[in-house]
């Protein structure tokens, strides 16, 4: 592990200098390479860099905000969520982010959080072990290995996935989408939507919308993000 975490801070309660004071008392191995206020003003870093560690606090009143959630989440940056409405807290949550911090927030409460963090950081490992093609998947009884190209599509629900298969089965596992994202991603699957991962090679049809759906082999019907159709029709063109 590096000796020091890079850390970026984005806070549109203002809250960042706050932050920023608890880190440098509490975590000096915490280098903060950038905080700002605007989300905007973040872009650009993020576009270039991924922290080790990302403190955010924006309000996720929409679809909007959560699809750019999810977008820092697929940096694979360690996010900490801050906010000082639970319901926003519920919503980071149910995308995958398990550290939060509910303003205002304690001394206790931030050293306990970050420490888990960095624990995490030190112990992050690929997800998941794929050998010729294939792939564990980790389940209560231990896993069940199956082949990359029957996985038809991944479905996020919290903190778990469905994983369908081309046997019309379907396994549960205790690991986020976007860890599938990660390791799914070089073998022709995209993220269609925050809660939709599929692998392109069991699409069927593309129907036409604001975002417009897909049907795979499965004739499940799924939504395409509007941010995400363009980069879609891309990668399917």
């Amino acid at each position: 592990m590096k000796n020091t975490l890079q850390t970026c801070i984005i806070d549109e309660q203002d809250d960042s200098e706050c932050i920023s004071l608890l880190l440098n008392a509490e975590f000096p191995e915490c280098e903060i390479d950038f905080q700002a206020n605007k989300l905007e003003f973040a872009a650009s870093y993020l576009s270039k860099k991924t922290p080790d560690l990302l403190f955010i606090d924006i309000p996720l009143g929409d679809d909007l905000a959560v699809e750019r959630l999810l977008s820092f989440r697929r940096n694979h940056s360690q996010i900490i969520f801050m906010s000082d409405c639970e319901q926003f807290i519920i919503q980071a949550i149910k995308t995958g982010i398990t550290n939060y911090l509910l303003k205002p927030v304690t001394n206790l409460d931030f050293v306990i959080t970050v420490n888990k963090v960095i624990e995490n950081n030190k112990n992050k490992v690929s997800s998941f072990n794929i050998v010729q093609n294939k792939i564990n998947l980790p389940t209560l009884q231990g896993f069940k290995r199956v082949n990359i190209d029957e996985i038809i599509r991944c479905e996020a629900d919290s903190n778990y996935t469905f994983i369908y298969l081309s046997d019309k089965s379907k396994v549960v596992v205790s690991k986020t989408l976007c860890d599938f994202e990660k390791n799914l991603s070089g073998h022709n699957f995209f993220r269609i939507h925050h809660k939709h991962l599929i692998n392109l090679e069991h699409l069927k049809e593309y129907i036409k919308g604001k975002g417009g759906q897909v049907v795979m082999v499965d004739n499940s019907v799924l939504d395409v993000s509007i941010r995400r159709k363009n980069d879609f029709l891309q990668k399917v063109a």
